[in-house]
């Protein structure tokens, strides 16, 4: 089984966001985006529990002790 992910991104104007996104389809990933400008909890989430303080936050569904921040696409290749 192929993994999904949750983005968190800042939104559409926020290029790191749009490059993960768009790796995370050009690879075939399936992906969800959690928009943090809108989402308090989700805000909550990425930088209280998950320890991170950029755009994007990717975090693998499967294995939610596996997420990172920023465009990373060596990581994003490796879910594939």
């Amino acid at each position: 089984m192929m993994a999904t992910v949750t983005v968190y991104s800042t939104g559409p104007g926020c290029i790191r966001c749009t490059l993960t996104c768009q790796a995370l389809a050009a690879v075939g990933i399936d992906f969800r985006v959690v928009d943090l400008s809108t989402d308090a909890a989700a805000v909550e989430l990425v930088t209280r529990t998950l320890g991170h303080s950029e755009a994007p936050v990717v975090v693998v569904d499967q294995h939610p002790d596996m997420h990172w921040s920023g465009f990373r696409p060596d990581l994003l290749t490796q879910l594939a």
